[in-house]
Formats: C-alpha cells, structure tokens, sequence
C-alpha cells in the first residue's frame, strides 16, 4: 500500500531532524560551547540561507565553518576579504591558455559548498556585490554565461564589530540577503578553561583538529533536510504573527529604519528550521520569538539617540516581541 503524503512529509521530517541531531553533536566535537551559536548556523543551513557571524577574532568561526562542511563531507573555502579583493577572485574568471590557443574558465573558490567570507566588511562594495547573485540565486555570472553552484550552497559571512577602522559597512541589499546574523560572544569562564586545556593537551601550535568531527551526512542528506524544512507546517495565524511583528519594527520608535517584507521571510523560514532542529512538525509563535533577534537585527537600524543611551537593535526587537500580541496555541 502506497503511503499518503502527510506519512511521507512526517517520514521526511523525522529523518531531517535526526540528521541535524547528528550534525549538532559531530560540530559540538569541535566547538567548545557557543551552542547557540551551532544551532543557529544550523537554522541557517536548514533553512536554505546564508549567515552573517559578527564576533571579535579567536572565538572559532573559522573552525565552526570547517566543522560543518566535514560533518556532511562538504567542500569548504575561505577567502579573507580585503581592500585589493576583486569579484573576479571569488567567482572566477576566463584565462588564456597559451599552449592550447583557448580562452579555459578557471572557478573561483565560490564554487564549494560551505564558503566562509572572512571579514567582509574589508573589502569594497564591488567586491561584496559579487556575493549577491551567487547568494540570490545560487549562480554566478562570467563572462555573460550563468554557471550554478553546488546544492548545498551557504555563505558564512564573518565581521569584527569593533575594529571599523578600514571596514566598508555592508550596504543594506547585501544584509537583507543574510538569512540571520549571529552574535559569537566571548566563552563562559568554565568553557574557556575547557577552551584552552582542549588546545593545549598535546598539540603543537594552537590548531584546532577537526579529527573528532565525523562524517554523518551527505550533501544529499543537507538538501533533504531544506526539503523536509519546507514542509513543516506553518499555520495562517503564525505567519500574520510574523508579517505584525515585521510591520511594527517601522514604526517603532528608537529604530531609523524598520524591516522590509523579507524580515517576515526570513522569520517563518528560520522558525520551520528551528521546529525541525527541535524534532517537531509545525511551528509555533516561540519560534517566531526565538529566532526573531537574529533574523531582524541587521535589518533595523537604531536612531541615534537610542545608540546614544546604550540601546542595541535587540533591545528594541525585544520591546517589538514584548507588545506584539502571539496568537495563542
């Protein structure tokens, strides 16, 4: 007897939660604590979308990158984004080659699965552009001919938030294009002390070895996790709970600039991952609450007289939270 297709979209969900289970316990190997920020960057992949980690340097965004690509035998590159960078050096360019006498395409390290933009913001909004029809439409463009990328495609985005000195601030087409942007704080004082004995107990150097990191998940595994988290069930007053809280960031006041339509997006899609991470079917306006600091705070700005009495934009997406009324369950 053939099964219905709600039997098939439980079956799928079931078998993506199980996968990202595994794929949170094999980074956890590597990432000593910042949970929440695994889960996150985990939200982001199942969701189909790519991350903005803003974090001063040393806390393992590299590392947290190299750990997911290997958990599902992913490729992984990195380029460290800087004043002199052009497009062509990410997406790739046509090359003479002499002994054939042809113009050969040489890919640019966009062409991966997982790819890590280490400090974006060095490098001139030229450069940053070349990300977006990658990040948009999962292709690139060189010399007039579309070329896609590899399924699974993410875009791990790092920014130092503290040294602006020779930064180029991302202009807002290119955040509204970051699903969420995660905050990678300092370790506890027990993890750090973890941190450093986990580092320091018989390596040489202070490299990190992704050799606890297993393999438990295929790129096919990934792209079936996005599928099944496309089918978790969204019902119609949860998505008007996301679009109110998204229309009333414009409106707020302490914010200069509110969410645009794909703050409501990126709500709901972030929101189905974060059901699926915790192993369930359908979402619920904790969701919505749970992943609403990340999903909107690159895509508000503070007035400055908030900035002024210390507020950040998380502070007033929490006030958003707070008055905005959840339809109840």
């Amino acid at each position: 007897m053939s099964s219905t297709p709600d039997a098939t979209r439980t079956a799928a969900i079931e078998a993506g939660a199980a996968l990202l289970a595994r794929l949170r316990t094999q980074i956890g190997n590597a990432i000593v604590g910042q949970a929440r920020v695994v889960d996150e960057v985990l939200i982001t992949v199942a969701a189909g979308g790519h991350a903005l980690l803003e974090g001063v340097p040393g806390i393992g965004k590299t590392l947290l990158a190299r750990a997911l690509a290997r958990a599902f035998r992913g490729e992984t590159s990195r380029v460290q984004f800087t004043p002199d960078l052009m497009p062509a050096d990410i997406v790739g360019h046509m090359l003479y080659e002499a002994r054939s006498g042809e113009m050969k395409l040489r890919r640019g390290p966009i062409f991966t699965h997982v790819f890590l933009a280490d400090e974006i913001n060095r490098s001139p909004a030229k450069t940053q552009a070349a990300l977006l029809e990658a990040m948009q439409e999962r292709q690139v463009t060189i010399e007039g001919e579309s070329l896609a990328l590899p399924a699974p495609f993410v875009v791990l985005a790092t920014q130092n938030p503290i040294e602006m000195e020779g930064t180029y601030p991302l202009p807002e087409a290119q955040l509204d294009r970051f699903l969420l942007k995660i905050r990678v704080d300092y370790p506890s004082e027990r993890e750090e002390v973890e941190l450093t004995r986990f580092v320091t107990n018989g390596r040489v150097g202070d490299a990190f070895a992704l050799d606890d990191v297993e393999a438990v998940a295929t790129r096919a595994d990934v792209v079936e996790i996005q599928e099944a988290t496309a089918g978790v069930f969204v019902d119609e007053s949860v998505v008007e709970y996301a679009v109110r809280i998204t229309r009333a960031t414009r409106s707020r006041s302490g914010l200069s600039m509110g969410s645009g339509p794909r703050g409501g997006l990126a709500l709901v899609r972030a929101a189905r991952a974060s059901a699926l991470l915790d192993g369930r079917s359908f979402v619920t306006p904790d969701d919505i609450k749970d992943v609403a600091p990340a999903a909107l705070r690159h895509r508000v700005q503070l007035e400055a007289s908030a900035d002024l009495e210390g507020r950040s934009t998380d502070d007033v997406v929490g006030d958003v939270l707070a008055e905005v009324e959840a339809p109840r369950e």
